[in-house]
């Protein structure tokens, strides 16, 4: 059974996905054991608790140092004893020291067709404005694995999505979790639980 850590700062749809997925078993031999958010206020927490699991907050501002903060969260996913661990919108940069000791055992969502519209100052609201204001016919989601660098993992999957006509960044950042986000982050869970 795969232990998974789910790492998430807002509203936790695509952990929703994900706990929807293990309950209908499209996600098989995993099971989430913690649900880990730098916002006390994200309704991700709920999500958790609603499902059972145990939901944890740590914020860097409740620490001295961003350095405090990285060894603490460390120490934190290391209690859990995690065999994968998924950002799904987390919105705090990943300890060099976190990314190394999981290695390839980190996966992140990401709501554009990487190498496009990512890296830093690319998340939420912010790809779906930039790849409107390019002009782009087609966007989508990219599932890929955690390194150091800012969305420079290896890609796990890939889903592309239309943009249409008159489309705003929330429309298109809604298609593009329905369509591609919440189907690939549950399928590529399920790939790594059972080898495929």
């Amino acid at each position: 059974m795969l232990r998974v850590g789910v790492m998430v700062s807002g509203g936790g749809t695509n952990l929703q996905a994900i706990l929807d997925a293990i309950d209908n078993g499209s996600i098989r031999n995993a099971k989430v054991e913690v649900v880990i958010s730098n916002n006390r206020n994200a309704y991700a927490l709920e999500r958790a608790r609603n499902h059972g699991i145990q939901a944890v907050c740590m914020s860097p501002k409740e620490y001295e140092s961003r350095e405090a903060f990285n060894e603490a969260l460390l120490q934190k996913v290391d209690e859990f004893q995690l065999d994968l661990i998924v950002l799904a919108g987390f919105l705090v940069a990943i300890p060099e020291a976190m990314a190394k000791k999981y290695e390839r055992r980190i996966i992140n969502i990401h709501p554009s067709l990487i190498p496009s519209f990512c890296g830093v100052g690319y998340y939420g609201l912010k790809v779906h404005e930039a790849a409107l204001a390019r002009g782009v016919k087609v966007t989508g989601a990219t599932v890929h694995y955690v390194d150091s660098g800012m969305d420079t993992g290896p890609i796990i999957l890939q889903k592309a999505v239309e943009v249409q006509e008159g489309d705003t960044p929330e429309t298109l950042q809604r298609r593009v979790m329905e369509q591609a986000e919440w189907v690939i982050l549950p399928q590529a869970i399920d790939m790594i639980a059972n080898g495929t």
